[in-house]
């Protein structure tokens, strides 16, 4: 009698967006996901990638009935905080480490090197996928999300809080805009999902413009 195995516990690196959703979607079958891991700023006030209130990403790992590992840094130090999360990662038995590129070669490369060094395995359930199929993939799901950042010499403001559609694919590309948002063109936030016990309600209390983006503030608006 051959004995059934369990899964390889696992992280995923959360954005908050489609794409680690996405990742997370796909690789849920083959490992038992555990935990989100998100990086924030160093003074605790924004998440790295999408620039959400921390409260949000607590909702949303609330919502989805997972914990989230927390760390804090600037882009001086980010390789390091990140590594120290996956050094704690591996003394508590986990494996691997779920991440949502698609066809970034360079941070393909920096994930699979820093998560070897602290003894955890990358996985890329994206990788080299077509990005219009992906899109897609999101939206058959039945999954929602928002777009809460915008690169200002592609996309103006009005952009922002658009909730993904098939009818926005054609427009983005029409601007040059690969249509996930892959080269940083924009970034979105999930609030809507099959494993997530209701909706991510949210409000919007104003935008910015920062870095070349426009940036939507939102807050959680509880029931």
């Amino acid at each position: 009698m051959i004995m059934a195995t369990s899964k390889p516990k696992a992280a995923v690196s959360w954005s908050g967006g489609k794409d680690s959703y996405l990742a997370f979607r796909r690789a849920r079958a083959d490992f038992d996901i555990q935990t989100l891991l998100t990086i924030f700023t160093d003074d605790g006030s924004r998440s790295r990638s999408h620039g959400l209130r921390p409260e949000i990403v607590s909702r949303q790992a609330e919502l989805l009935g997972l914990p989230v590992q927390c760390g804090r840094a600037s882009w001086k130090n980010y390789e390091l905080e990140f590594k120290r999360l996956l050094h704690c990662l591996a003394a508590h038995e986990y494996s691997h480490v779920i991440f949502g590129d698609i066809f970034l070669d360079e941070h393909k490369a920096w994930v699979e090197r820093v998560s070897t060094e602290c003894g955890v395995t990358a996985v890329e359930p994206l990788w080299g996928c077509s990005t219009t199929i992906l899109f897609h993939e999101f939206l058959d799901m039945g999954a929602k999300a928002q777009i809460v950042a915008a690169n200002a010499a592609l996309l103006d403001r009005g952009w922002l809080g658009q909730v993904l559609d098939a009818h926005m694919l054609p427009i983005l590309e029409s601007l040059g805009v690969d249509a996930c948002g892959e080269h940083g063109e924009y970034h979105t936030i999930l609030t809507d999902a099959q494993e997530m016990r209701c909706k991510l309600e949210l409000r919007d209390v104003g935008h910015l413009k920062h870095d070349g983006y426009w940036l939507l503030d939102l807050v959680v608006n509880y029931p």
